[in-house]
């Protein structure tokens, strides 16, 4: 099958979270920007993460479409790493300002159901709200982490705008 319906859920958050950060659920983890990241390292990130989700907006992109995205100074890739390997990583997008898009989030399959997912979504608000933007948006659907959408709300985010996708999910 080539096309496939999703439910695309918008969400966004208006102001810093108030309380504690989550807390990270192991000691060997490290978050570590990639300035200005080579394709094919940021393609590693993007296909071994968004595999099992259909991610493929950004495998649609030839090498220099993506690296006119990812390399720009407003579009910053942070990894996380346990124990020096890549576990997940988050993409933020302020290339709108005074808004940012919490772009891409997501874990390695094999740190799926390690609690590391609150912990680099929590990581993430944080970083974005550290730039003072007027609001911080994302979206997710249904081909997403069944837990994605109630683990968004549970961090805050509330829910603006909801429609439904027809997904061409042939590849170039």
């Amino acid at each position: 099958m080539s096309q496939l319906e999703t439910i695309v859920t918008y969400l966004e958050m208006k102001s810093a979270p108030a309380g504690a950060p989550v807390a990270a659920p192991r000691t060997e983890l490290a978050m570590v920007r990639a300035i200005d990241p080579t394709v094919s390292f940021y393609r590693f990130l993007y296909d071994t993460v968004g595999a099992p989700w259909l991610w493929i907006d950004r495998r649609k992109l030839d090498d220099a479409q993506l690296g006119a995205i990812i390399q720009r100074q407003e579009v910053e890739v942070h990894v996380l790493y346990v124990h020096g390997v890549p576990a997940g990583y988050v993409e933020l997008d302020r290339r709108l300002p005074p808004e940012i898009e919490l772009a891409y989030l997501g874990l390695m399959p094999e740190f799926i159901g390690q609690k590391l997912g609150p912990y680099l979504l929590d990581w993430a608000i944080r970083k974005a709200w550290s730039y003072k933007p007027s609001r911080l948006w994302v979206h997710t659907q249904t081909l997403d982490h069944p837990r994605a959408l109630a683990l968004y709300r549970q961090l805050g985010f509330s829910a603006y705008k909801e429609e439904v996708l027809v997904m061409d999910v042939r590849l170039p």
